[in-house]
């Protein structure tokens, strides 16, 4: 088994109200394929960049054993930038500029030794994209996307034909109701789930996520942290968490799933404490299971007891 994450490799320069960060690596694909490093061994990546991205970046990929072999390098171009700006809300920030550079016209081919991949992660693209490469996949056992708000108001038709072809969405909870047109989450998902995807999962940023599927719906709660400095790529490193799980579990049922979540947000946990993915670089094993744990003691509900009414 193997998982295969198409995305964006990325240079980023971020401000929060906590401090700034130019240049830093990022993109959908970066924390993904880190993030799911730490569950699975087999991780491929197919994205694209330019002359100007740090021979330490793609070394820091190589440290963490994923495959390059699907990363086209462009020597006469330069490398996807997004430049952004986050408020005190964190939830909301201000993008300064996008340079697609070597993604105008990007057109992936996967390499053959890809193409048996049994779960393809499709990250933030072109649905366009995104369907090129699901259809260069042989026979994928699970196929989860990602999209934005972008993608649904400039490519609603593309983004309908690839939602038919995947097995599960993972979306933030304004792209569920924008995508929706449903203020309603319960009611939101029910409609994204009829557009093709049978999984569903919504991510609630501090307040959590929420998993739906077969009639369940799971609520999972968000790791409360003291010091937050950047939450770029959040959405990305929970996804490589979570698809990350389900492959070494080999097995895609309901309490997975939620397990699944609950190490996707974990994951992005750690992220946020830095600039860009610092944290995924060289985490200990034992500091992710710690987190599982309070992750674990933080969502315990004590078992009830029957009421009984009090005598007068």
């Amino acid at each position: 088994m193997s998982i295969l994450v198409v995305g964006t490799v990325a240079l980023d320069s971020v401000e929060t109200p906590f401090g700034t960060a130019e240049n830093i690596f990022g993109g959908s694909a970066t924390y993904a394929t880190l993030s799911a490093s730490y569950f699975y061994e087999t991780i491929q990546l197919v994205s694209v960049v330019g002359h100007d991205l740090p021979e330490s970046y793609l070394q820091a990929l190589h440290e963490r054993n994923i495959d390059v072999e699907g990363l086209e390098l462009r020597s006469d171009q330069k490398t996807f930038a997004w430049r952004g700006r986050y408020h005190y809300d964190l939830n909301e920030r201000d993008t300064l500029a996008t340079d697609l550079n070597v993604l105008e016209g990007f057109d992936p081919t996967v390499p053959a030794s890809y193409r048996a991949a049994s779960i393809v992660c499709l990250g933030n693209l072109d649905p366009s994209v995104q369907r090129s490469v699901l259809h260069q996949v042989d026979a994928p056992a699970f196929v989860v996307a990602d999209t934005m708000n972008f993608w649904i108001q400039q490519t609603p038709d593309s983004l309908r034909k690839l939602l038919a072809e995947v097995d599960c969405l993972i979306i933030n909870d304004a792209e569920a109701r924008e995508l929706a047109d449903e203020p309603n989450l319960i009611r939101a998902a029910a409609q994204i789930r009829a557009l093709g995807p049978d999984i569903l999962v919504i991510k609630k940023g501090e307040h959590g996520a929420m998993l739906f599927t077969d009639g369940i719906m799971f609520s999972a709660p968000a790791f409360p942290l003291e010091d937050i400095q950047d939450p770029t790529g959040a959405g990305d490193t929970f996804l490589g968490g979570f698809v990350g799980y389900l492959a070494q579990k080999g097995v895609i049922d309901t309490p997975t799933l939620k397990r699944a979540v609950i190490y996707g947000s974990a994951m992005a946990s750690f992220v946020v404490e830095a600039f860009g993915p610092e944290r995924l670089l060289n985490m200990e094993h034992e500091a992710i299971h710690k987190r599982l744990r309070a992750f674990r003691e933080l969502s315990k509900i004590p078992a009830f007891e029957v009421p009984v009414q009090s005598e007068g």
